[in-house]
């Protein structure tokens, strides 16, 4: 009878524990199936141009995507999202990198040596944090120097474009030399080719890569030996703090001025002007006299492994996103120009091409949360050296500058 009732407790058990089994290989065959879905949060004006990036891969994969509209930058949600709701990959702005990285929000990502030959090292150091990458950039915005050729010639060194400059202002005393907003509050960031020109930048950078925060460069050496240039063009009347974003436009679009700075978000106004003019890069100064880059990219959030589907937004991210193909796709909808150089090659836009090769060897602008610290004091050490009549001398207003930020940043 024990041994009757011991076979039927074991048989039992085996039935039981056959069922148990059977529960949880379908359960775990749900969840693998439930895995298959990934979650990407755009903003509208990507919306159709990411669906259609998207569905092309999933197409490939056998996945399948959700596309969600948020409004830009879609970053701004993640860390009040909900596990449930939350995205897989998100678009981000490259200057919202440091936060994202530091909170734990996206996940580290490591791209192939053939990748990376499409994306420039001073692209990819858009979406680094200390010494590691976060995103994969798709799309770059920066300003450039629009001349107007029937007015001057395009100038190839410094020099020739300060002596053009000069001279059509004497032209008119309407006339502006070089039209660049600043305003009252001041614009570091339209100022910066002028600023990296002068071999200033904002934050040393580490062996590793990573932005140290604790040594800015508003006021080294180098810098400061050329700062006296800041002067002579404030007397001449070159550069002027009172030229606004509305002023500096219209200057150059009544032929007022015949050289302007700024970016892609006045392509269609340049294209509908009638004038004929070309985009270059604001010749060497002291230092190359880069722009500041703006980037968009795509990264791979944290809830992506609560969601089960790490290895799917990653594949996506770093494998499809880097493309030509994907990167075209994403230049068109958005009108800024492609990371990827051979995407890059193929913009038929001519005025977007010429602003992205304006861009060549930007600086992205520092994304770690201390620059929040720096454009106001960037830009106020600017509008105090350039405001004409009673102008403070350069030298000492971006010392006081530097001094500020690293009061600020402690």
């Amino acid at each position: 009878m024990k041994k009757r009732i011991s076979r039927v407790g074991v048989a039992m058990f085996v039935v039981v524990g056959a069922t148990m089994l059977c529960v949880a290989a379908a359960a775990a065959k749900t969840d693998r199936a439930a895995a298959t879905t990934l979650r990407i949060w755009t903003d509208q004006d990507r919306k159709a141009s990411v669906t259609q990036v998207a569905n092309a891969w999933a197409a490939k994969t056998g996945a399948s995507v959700e596309i969600v509209v948020k409004a830009f930058p879609p970053t701004q949600d993640l860390s009040k999202a909900q596990s449930a709701t939350a995205p897989d990959v998100v678009l981000a702005p490259h200057d919202a990198t440091g936060a994202l990285a530091a909170d734990g929000l996206v996940q580290q990502i490591i791209l192939s040596k053939a990748v990376k030959k499409q994306l420039p090292a001073w692209v990819l150091r858009s979406f680094s944090y200390g010494g590691k990458l976060y995103g994969v950039p798709t799309q770059i915005e920066n300003i450039g120097l629009v001349v107007n050729t029937k007015l001057v010639k395009v100038p190839k060194t410094w020099a020739q474009l300060e002596k053009e400059a000069l001279a059509f202002k004497r032209k008119s005393s309407d006339n502006l030399g070089i039209a660049v907003q600043q305003g009252s509050g001041g614009d570091a960031y339209h100022m910066y080719p002028f600023f990296s020109g002068l071999c200033g930048y904002v934050f040393k950078t580490t062996k590793s890569g990573a932005l140290n925060p604790h040594s800015n460069g508003v006021a080294n050496a180098k810098f400061l030996k050329n700062a006296p240039m800041i002067d002579r063009w404030n007397r001449e009347g070159l550069i002027n703090s009172k030229v606004t974003s509305g002023t500096a436009q219209t200057a150059f679009l009544n032929k007022k001025a015949a050289f302007w700075m700024t970016g892609p978000w006045n392509s269609d106004t340049l294209k509908k002007s009638g004038l004929s003019f070309r985009i270059i890069q604001v010749p060497k100064i002291k230092c190359a006299s880069v722009p500041f880059l703006g980037v968009q990219g795509f990264s791979v959030t944290k809830f992506a492994g609560d969601h089960g589907v790490t290895s799917l937004a990653k594949d996506f991210v770093v494998n499809y996103l880097t493309k030509a193909s994907s990167q075209l796709a994403l230049s068109q909808a958005s009108g800024r120009y492609p990371a990827n150089t051979v995407a890059g090659k193929q913009v038929h836009d001519s005025v977007l091409a010429q602003f992205g090769r304006a861009g060549v060897g930007g600086v992205p602008m520092p994304n770690i949360p201390e620059m929040a610290s720096v454009w106001t004091d960037l830009g106020s050490a600017w509008v105090n050296s350039t405001k004409g009549a009673g102008a403070t001398p350069a030298r000492r207003s971006f010392a006081t500058a530097s001094r500020n930020i690293a009061t600020k940043i402690g």
